[in-house]
């Protein structure tokens, strides 16, 4: 497998880290508004989850784009 390739298939699989930001930093402000407002606490888990589950499934698309990189390209 040449070098390029894997370096290419390990950038793409570094969007994990973005996704784990996004959701630590999402998670801290779900905290934080619940603590402000408890009455609200279903609305703020309901976007909360909705959010999370958006910014993992970038990092999901980053490992497949890592994953079908060194498959195809590195034959």
């Amino acid at each position: 497998m040449s070098t390029l390739i894997a370096i290419g298939a390990g950038i793409a699989v570094l969007t994990g880290i973005g996704a784990g930001i996004g959701i630590g930093i999402a998670t801290s402000k779900a905290v934080d508004a619940i603590a402000r407002q408890p009455e609200a606490d279903g609305k703020i888990t309901k976007a909360l989850l909705l959010g999370c589950a958006l910014a993992e499934a970038t990092a999901v698309y980053g490992l497949v784009i890592g994953i079908l990189i060194i498959l195809f390209l590195g034959q």
